[in-house]
């Protein structure tokens, strides 16, 4: 059994920032990917970022430049850090990891509520 629990999510102002964290737990070996998700009422799930254990990094076009994806000391954690945030990026973002694929989508977190909003 994997766990992946996330948190840091809120609502924030456009403009603001927020940290994003997500640790995994439980019956995993070893994990090769972690990466971040959302999904925005109406449409479908998109990647965001993702990174994997040789700290290559893939991002979205739509948030270059303004997130960045890490991982922990302990690379069983991965935070994604959020920058001049945008009504649009207002979304559910959900952690995933993976021991063999990248971008990860073996394991999924429960999700968190990010909102940007005046």
């Amino acid at each position: 059994q994997v766990q992946l629990v996330e948190s840091g999510g809120g609502l924030v102002q456009p403009g603001g920032s927020l940290r994003l964290s997500c640790a995994a737990s439980g019956s995993i070996f070893s994990i090769y990917a972690m990466g971040w998700y959302r999904q925005a009422p109406g449409k479908q799930r998109e990647l965001v970022a993702a990174i994997n254990s040789a700290g290559d990094t893939t991002y979205a076009e739509f948030v270059k430049g303004r997130f960045t994806i890490s991982r922990g000391n302990a690379k069983n954690t991965v935070y994604l850090q959020m920058n001049s945030l945008k009504p649009e990026d207002t979304a559910v973002y959900y952690c995933s990891i993976s021991s063999y694929y990248y971008p990860p989508d073996d394991y999924w977190g429960q999700g968190t509520q990010v909102t940007v909003s005046s």
